[in-house]
């Protein structure tokens, strides 16, 4: 978790349609809510870039920050939503949520692998990563931007646990934490199952409705 520079915000008054929310862009701005904390919740206007830079730091929309509304008391806040127009990639709306820092929260952290494997380097395996992620509660000053694991030593049919990951006392896995994040599998492994998969599909389904019909190659000739 990284705390950024104080985030601004307009309170939006008036309806709340979807012309609102165009001539908010078109005055280069993203409509967005915040809520939480047993608070009623706020329509307000955000700057994009602003926005933009934080989902793109290192901390990603875990980043906690200030959050000023105008005419209000600031306040600590977390991206918890947000949506692209699908063919600019232009931020569209921002769902924010108020934060209390003494309070435990769930948020999923990203899972980052370290070094090469040495079942892939000297064995001829090949690493698999199951997780990239993993549902994480801890105290909001706790959240780590990542967790780093070194699999530097991980051999043929090694696996990393979500137990194995490098974590404090503060933080509470809600996962299985037997469940694998990575592991290591033999070449010759993957080709067997492959070919197993290939034997049980049996013979390949004929598709019907290709080449002429059937009413077309039985009608009687003229």
């Amino acid at each position: 978790m990284a705390n950024t520079e104080a985030v601004q915000a307009t309170v939006r008054t008036g309806k709340f349609n979807k012309n609102a929310a165009r001539r908010v862009r078109a005055a280069g701005m993203i409509p967005a809510v915040v809520y939480g904390a047993g608070q009623e919740p706020v329509a307000i206007t955000l700057d994009p870039k602003v926005i933009t830079k934080i989902l793109h730091s290192d901390s990603g929309h875990n980043t906690i920050f200030d959050l000023n509304v105008a005419d209000g008391a600031a306040t600590k806040a977390m991206i918890i939503d947000w949506q692209y127009e699908p063919i600019k990639g232009k931020l569209l709306h921002i769902d924010l949520k108020r934060i209390a820092m003494d309070k435990a929260m769930k948020v999923s952290v990203p899972v980052f692998l370290t070094g090469t494997a040495r079942g892939v380097k000297a064995e001829g395996g090949v690493l698999d990563q199951v997780l990239r992620e993993v549902q994480v509660e801890c105290l909001p000053g706790d959240i780590p931007t990542s967790l780093d694991v070194d699999i530097s030593d991980l051999g043929i049919n090694g696996a990393i646990h979500i137990k194995d990951l490098p974590h404090s006392g503060s933080l509470k896995f809600l996962e299985d934490e037997n469940a694998v994040v990575a592991h290591v599998t033999s070449i010759k492994e993957d080709v067997a199952e492959t070919a197993g998969e290939g034997s049980a599909a049996g013979e390949p389904e004929v598709t019907k409705g290709k080449g002429k019909p059937e009413a077309q190659a039985a009608a009687p000739k003229k």
